[in-house]
């Protein structure tokens, strides 16, 4: 996929990996345990077969999922996320609440499993050791900055 945004900034990169239209959605079918073709296909009525191959294989590029073959007449992959992809959860448990506090039409709500009651998301500094409210982003240092990751596709 061509990189669409130029920008230093974290999001703007991120969008890069991850901001194609299906992309999101078909890591979270993986993360949810839909991890075949078929089923990824079935469960997101309306993307072609085209671009969900295109999409998976990218995704494999981009070190979001790994795939691994389970049948080989004809050939069928199976696909899991890796541990950056697994990462992305975060986003969608936010992109959860966001929708249940500002769409119209809600779907889903995010839970705690023990007890069955709506959560929201807090923000902890394990250095002051207390929930915090008060963020801001920050640049970073050159001697905080990493290197830059090497470019996909």
């Amino acid at each position: 996929m061509k990189d669409r945004y130029d920008l230093p900034c974290n999001i703007a990169q991120t969008l890069n990996i991850i901001g194609d239209r299906w992309t999101l959605l078909i890591i979270h079918e993986v993360l949810v345990g839909r991890t075949t073709f078929n089923e990824i296909k079935k469960s997101l009525e309306g993307v072609s077969s085209r671009l969900l191959s295109e999409r998976l294989k990218y995704l494999e590029e981009a070190g979001l999922i790994v795939s691994r073959l389970y049948s080989e007449h004809p050939p069928r992959y199976e696909y899991t996320a890796t541990e950056s992809g697994q990462a992305l959860e975060h986003v969608f448990h936010s992109l959860v609440l966001w929708g249940r506090e500002h769409l119209q039409k809600c779907y889903k709500k995010l839970v705690h499993q023990t007890c069955g009651h709506e959560v929201s998301i807090a923000y902890y500094c394990s250095h002051c050791d207390t929930h915090v409210t008060d963020l801001k982003v920050t640049e970073l240092s050159a001697s905080e900055s990493a290197p830059a990751p090497t470019p996909v596709g």
